[in-house]
């Protein structure tokens, strides 16, 4: 294993959402405040970033190119082949309260993109965050709801199993569910509760050993739970807030870790928090599914 380190000079406000494309050779992150999505080249170590209209709460890849971005008002396909990006609807959104906007979000191996949506006030404890699925039929209705703060979604490598986790500080858990062929989840099962373990539970990713990595935001860890939900590891990052993780790399086996600038930090000078951040864990990690 090796020591975290930052990889470029950027700071997030809330970094999130790291997703390799292995045909580019290149990272592809959110900074959901700053309304931003950036790339990152391995080979040159360069980073491009896009201003976006909204808040991007996450992306996937799309196999047609660009990639798909989840924001407030819904999803688009966004194309970041010039200065200014290109925006075209796919689906739009009526949330159920104002102040609402998608969070985490990730392809399953069906191309299908599963985004969570939560009220952005945590303070309220608002449990009208839900899991939605985009596919070729459109934007589904919600698949599973009673969220605050939903996070962690992972699906196995034959796409049979998916996870979810809630964030929020009265909540803490990670759940397991089964999903069936055209998309419908099975009843969730308690996978993990990280109530009494150090940090909240935030962005995950399954490697290719078929255990779970998930950003223990607030205590500066990456935990990783075998496939029967048993913390077997704990990598530290420099910074409280991580929150979320990703396999890339040519040979996929460096974990990239997006992290969140806590509120009492000067944005003007903000040390490491809201870098980006490359360790190598000691295994490897799945090719990105494309939103097709």
């Amino acid at each position: 294993m090796s020591t975290a380190h930052a990889i470029a000079s950027t700071r997030d406000r809330v970094g999130e959402c790291p997703v390799w494309s292995v045909a580019e050779q290149a990272l592809y992150w959110v900074d959901i405040e700053g309304r931003q999505i950036r790339r990152w080249s391995f080979a040159t170590e360069q980073v491009q970033s896009w201003t976006l209209p909204e808040r991007v709460g996450c992306i996937a890849l799309a196999a047609a190119g660009g990639v798909v971005a989840a924001m407030e008002s819904g999803i688009y396909a966004v194309q970041l082949d010039a200065a200014t990006p290109r925006l075209e609807c796919l689906a739009r959104i009526t949330h159920p309260a104002p102040g609402m906007r998608f969070n985490d979000g990730r392809c399953d191996t069906q191309g299908r993109f599963w985004v969570s949506t939560m009220v952005m006030d945590m303070g309220l404890a608002s449990p009208l965050g839900a899991i939605y699925c985009l596919d070729g039929k459109g934007l589904s209705a919600a698949r599973m709801d009673g969220f605050i703060t939903p996070n962690g979604m992972a699906f196995s490598a034959y796409g049979c199993t998916g996870y979810v986790s809630d964030s929020h500080s009265s909540v803490q858990k990670i759940w397991r569910f089964a999903l069936d062929a055209d998309g419908m989840p099975g009843p969730r099962e308690l996978f993990a509760d990280m109530q009494p373990l150090p940090g909240r539970p935030d962005g995950a990713a399954l490697d290719a050993e078929g255990h779970y990595w998930i950003c223990a935001n607030d205590a500066g860890l990456v935990h990783r739970f075998n496939p029967q939900g048993r913390l077997v590891a704990s990598l530290e990052v420099p910074v409280a807030k991580p929150s979320m993780c990703a396999f890339g790399g040519p040979d996929l086996d460096v974990m990239y870790v997006a992290s969140i600038q806590p509120g009492n930090v000067d944005p003007a000078n903000p040390g490491l928090n809201g870098a980006m951040f490359a360790l190598k864990p000691g295994v490897r990690g799945l090719p990105e599914p494309l939103f097709v």
